[in-house]
């Protein structure tokens, strides 16, 4: 009997059995949790921080960054199967949570990127940027990639997408009419921003003025504090 306890006392047990791989749950990954089906809401914490995020390593970035990824397609896919059947998404607010924790990850990864490349090459380490005219005139910030070593001339997927350019009459007279445009929708959102401004001046003639020139700073606060449409319905003395 002795032998046999000292024996037990050093058996060695199967890898399988101290096996510490994570359960698989099929296609059932990309589905929410059976117990939030067909209630009214899910209770959820915050989104992740900034400064949070700033304090873990770059592994645990990286792992938290495809939790996020598989916690978003699962709620899009919750969102896409509610929608089918017509029935109440609940909590959707989750997917902003999560949209807002991964581009607060992404924040942190580029700043630590840039502060690498700042020390080592002394560039920050984003894709070069340049301001240039799109085929309308347009102008619009390109963001330079890596291609094959073709001259332009020699690429024909290039020149098939990228080489027309508008040019003459036709394009001064777009320019012209687009210009015009942004002008008026500008114009027209000064003068709804003013009277909303008038609005609240009349309703609230003790608001704090430096927040309301905070919140609306094309707005000359003097003027709309003058104009008569900022003034109450009383008699004065």
């Amino acid at each position: 009997m002795k032998a046999f306890h000292i024996i037990k006392e050093h058996i060695i047990l199967p890898r399988r059995s101290i096996s510490v791989t994570a359960q698989r749950n099929d296609l059932m990954e990309f589905f929410d949790d059976k117990n939030n089906w067909g209630v009214q809401e899910v209770k959820t914490g915050r989104s992740w921080k900034v400064e949070e995020l700033r304090l873990k390593s770059n592994s645990d970035l990286h792992k938290l960054w495809y939790i996020l990824l598989k916690e978003k397609n699962m709620l899009l896919t919750m969102e896409h199967e509610c929608n089918e059947k017509m029935i109440i998404f609940p909590s959707p607010e989750r997917i902003d949570k999560v949209e807002e924790s991964m581009e607060n990850l992404e924040a942190v990864v580029r700043e630590r990127n840039k502060a690498y490349h700042l020390l080592e090459t002394g560039e920050n380490g984003e894709r070069p940027e340049k301001i240039t005219n799109n085929a309308f005139g347009l102008q619009h910030v390109y963001k330079e990639s890596e291609y094959a070593i073709i001259p332009k001339h020699m690429n024909e997927e290039w020149l098939r997408k990228d080489s027309y350019r508008a040019s003459g009459k036709d394009l001064r007279d777009f320019l012209l009419k687009y210009k015009e445009k942004v002008f008026v929708e500008n114009k027209k959102k000064k003068q709804r921003d003013f009277n909303h401004v008038c609005g609240l001046l009349k309703r609230f003639p003790n608001m704090d003025m430096e927040a309301l020139k905070e919140q609306y700073p094309d707005v000359d606060i003097e003027k709309a504090k003058n104009s008569k449409r900022s003034r109450g319905h009383f008699v004065p003395a």
